[in-house]
């Protein structure tokens, strides 16, 4: 039976991953699964109106969301809140705003790097377009919708072998000169702007007047699969972090327990930093918190007994690179999720709220495993030093590893997206956190 569900789990987690190419897509594939499951939107510019024991769900930008069951104001304050927090932004290569190059009858656009791309993936895949387009209706309103090409529509060709003999062993990528992508052949230079408007009228939109403005990116249009010889692993773009974002979303609708605040999380721009209107270093969550609960003592005291995990993805132990990690801290593919510990406060892991999450898998029998950085090596971060900074809440770093992360294609175990989901669910129904 378990075999099956973690069976059924993976294929909904491949289609959640297909269907969000870009942070508005993932935070629009949310929002029809929050609405199945009877969670009614919000507006952040309306009067709230909150009934407890139902499901709710804003978002800013498009492109973050928090999503929430409202508990009684008496329970909230007994029992705290149970956050799960992730990130919906993956590294890629965005459209420039005037991107339009034809060079020896070819025509390309220039891009931008976003966030810490790891660049050499990126050559020779086929590569589709897609995001958010603002314009101008017939009717002189500005209003946006999501698109996407779906098809490959370019490619970012490597110089053959022969031109470049020290390519395996020196070459290094000049970001804007080797990257602006090839749309076709054509005698003249394109407006894209007007390839765009044409676009939104073959998906059926008809009142596009003209195209104004853009965030589109490119993304390889290769689904997300299990490989390996037993189908050990589950391969796809944005593992890091849309994985995250799929599994508190399921955790969230299938944890149900009207007694406790449940809320997930899932902020944009984690890549650069987080440090925008709709991002974790921004007032989102706090301001959301303070409408859910207005009066600041009872806020406060809630807090006290609340608890976020942020999960991302760690690095697994790669085995031709295996000194590329402590000796005693390598988490391996298939064998739990991790937590993420630093004791320069990259991750806001403590020993309370570690061993807390260890009693929680221990409770579901799912193994549990560490990362520790390098001694000698700098360490990345999360949005829970962030998240637990601005609210005060006890946090704790967690996540699945996987190999190739910031790739345009990663690959994470297709066991332990699952594992993780039991013990979120889990943890979405606890009464009492540490402390």
């Amino acid at each position: 039976m378990s075999d099956n569900l973690q069976r059924d789990f993976n294929a909904e987690l491949c289609a959640f991953l297909d269907a969000s190419p870009t942070p508005f897509h993932a935070v629009d594939s949310m929002i029809k699964r929050l609405a199945a499951a009877g969670f009614q939107a919000l507006d952040e510019a309306d009067r709230w109106f909150l009934e407890p024991g139902q499901g709710y769900y804003i978002t800013r930008n498009d492109s973050s969301i928090i999503a929430w069951r409202q508990p009684t104001d008496r329970c909230a304050v007994e029992h705290g809140w149970r956050l799960v927090g992730a990130h919906t932004d993956s590294p890629c290569l965005k459209v420039k705003p005037c991107p339009e190059l034809h060079r020896h009858g070819y025509f390309q656009l220039g891009v931008e790097v976003y966030g810490g791309v790891l660049l050499n993936p990126w050559f020779d895949r086929d590569l589709s377009l897609a995001g958010r387009v603002t314009y101008r209706t017939t009717e002189g309103d500005i209003t946006s919708a999501l698109l996407d090409f779906e098809r490959p529509v370019a490619v970012l060709p490597s110089l053959a072998i022969h031109l470049d003999r020290e390519a395996n062993s020196s070459r290094s990528i000049n970001a804007q000169t080797y990257l602006p992508v090839v749309m076709g052949q054509t005698e003249t230079k394109p407006d894209f702007r007007q390839l765009l408007k044409l676009r939104l009228q073959d998906k059926g939109v008809e009142s596009v007047e003209s195209v104004l403005d853009y965030e589109l990116c490119f993304y390889d249009t290769q689904g997300a699969t299990l490989v390996g010889f037993e189908q050990e692993f589950l391969a796809s773009a944005r593992l890091d972090n849309l994985l995250s974002c799929f599994v508190g979303l399921q955790a969230l609708i299938e944890g149900r327990d009207d007694r406790i605040g449940q809320v997930l999380v899932c902020t944009d721009h984690e890549e650069v930093g987080s440090m925008s209107a709709c991002g974790a270093q921004g007032p989102m969550l706090a301001q959301w918190l303070e409408r859910v609960l207005p009066e600041a003592g009872r806020r406060n005291r809630s807090l006290a007994r609340s608890m976020l995990i942020s999960v991302d993805n760690a690095h697994g132990v790669h085995p031709n690179f295996s000194d590329k990690h402590d000796s005693n801290h390598g988490p391996l593919l298939n064998a739990g999720p991790v937590i993420k510990l630093n004791a320069n406060q990259r991750y806001a892991s403590n020993s309370e709220t570690s061993a807390f999450f260890r009693h929680l898998a221990e409770q579901v029998q799912v193994p549990v495993q560490s990362f520790v950085v390098r001694t000698d090596m700098a360490c990345g971060s999360t949005i829970g030093p962030i998240t637990a900074a601005e609210l005060g809440v006890k946090t704790l770093d967690i996540g699945v590893p996987q190999f190739a992360m910031h790739s345009i294609r990663e690959l994470a175990g297709s066991q332990d997206a699952y594992g993780l989901y039991r013990v979120l669910q889990h943890f979405m129904q606890v009464q009492r956190v540490p402390g």
